[in-house]
């Protein structure tokens, strides 16, 4: 089966596309992706994935097509982006 794997940055995206065998795991694609030896503060940090913006666990069964995302921390909280952003146009 093929799959992506993906890890989005701030300014650009890290995309990576494998073929595996059936019965894989959301876990297993990201170790077979390279993509935690390139970017060093993945080893680090709790990863958390998902599967086409839906976060999964990381013994979800893959599917052929399916897009594994390595999800990073939010910044801020989506409430508290939007008061800052309020707040610069009232001003």
């Amino acid at each position: 089966m093929r799959v992506e794997v993906v890890y989005a940055l701030a300014t650009a995206q890290d995309r990576v596309f494998l073929k595996l065998e059936a019965g894989a795991v959301a876990r297993q694609a990201v170790e077979a992706s390279g993509l935690i030896e390139r970017h060093p503060e993945l080893v680090a940090a709790d990863r958390r994935l998902g599967i086409f913006g839906r976060e999964v666990s990381p013994e979800t069964p893959l599917r052929d097509g399916d897009r594994v995302e390595i999800l990073r921390a939010l910044a801020m909280h989506p409430n508290e982006a939007r008061r800052r952003r309020v707040r610069r146009t009232r001003v």
